[in-house]
């Protein structure tokens, strides 16, 4: 069994999609960032740095495990699912997760922030965010147009990358001219696991329960 210590942001998202489609067993705690829960003295325990997500594995003397991208390569190795063992095949799959990790994550994110929810709007700010966010889509749309998914076979890097990019509406970057992009976005929708993996813990971000459950029904039909 595993603790998953989470929220409904993208981070949150990678592992508990990563969670069903490796179909490991889980155990979901919701973390409160409103009323900052993930900064109690209990939670710092697990993860030092306070941030979501994280993990408890159980089944392994209750190893703790922070960072999302730390936490899909130990649990794809765990379940030995999406990280080749081929040298090169792993390589090229971690190289893209750490272009999720080091690029997109970070300059979506301050997108998001500065788009969204900074008090004060700073054009150069925005459009210094979602100008590289931009660039950093059309690397992904470039890599998809030779690839189905982002490291050649599904892999953690598109379980990485997807919720992050899947809501390029909340940064205001447009995907306008990304075919490859927006095909990739729209097929993972699609996944059971990734649907799953939005509805738990509950979304936080308006329509993504509804979108979820919308594929859902398409799925199951």
């Amino acid at each position: 069994m595993i603790d998953l210590f989470s929220a409904a942001t993208p981070n949150g998202y990678k592992v508990s999609i990563a969670l069903e489609e490796m179909g490991l067993n889980y155990q979901l705690k919701a973390i409160d960032l409103t009323s900052n829960e993930q900064k109690q003295e209990w939670f710092l325990t697990i993860n030092p740095n306070g941030r979501i997500p994280a993990i408890i594995d159980r089944s392994n003397d209750d190893f703790c495990v922070f960072e999302s991208g730390a936490i899909l390569i130990y649990l794809a190795e765990k379940s030995g699912l999406f990280l080749p063992t081929e040298p090169k095949q792993r390589s090229q799959v971690l190289q893209w997760l750490m272009f999720q990790m080091g690029g997109v994550g970070p300059m979506v994110g301050q997108a998001h922030v500065f788009y969204r929810y900074f008090p004060e709007k700073i054009p150069a700010a925005i459009q210094r965010y979602q100008s590289e966010g931009r660039r950093l889509y059309e690397v992904l749309n470039t890599q998809l147009g030779k690839h189905p998914y982002i490291a050649g076979d599904f892999s953690i890097a598109d379980i990485a990358t997807w919720p992050w990019v899947s809501k390029y509406e909340w940064s205001g970057i447009s995907l306008e001219g990304l075919d490859h992009l927006q095909r990739w976005i729209e097929e993972l929708a699609k996944r059971p696991a990734f649907i799953q993996g939005l509805l738990k813990p509950e979304s936080g971000f308006k329509n993504d329960a509804e979108k979820a459950q919308k594929n859902q029904n398409m799925v199951t039909r």
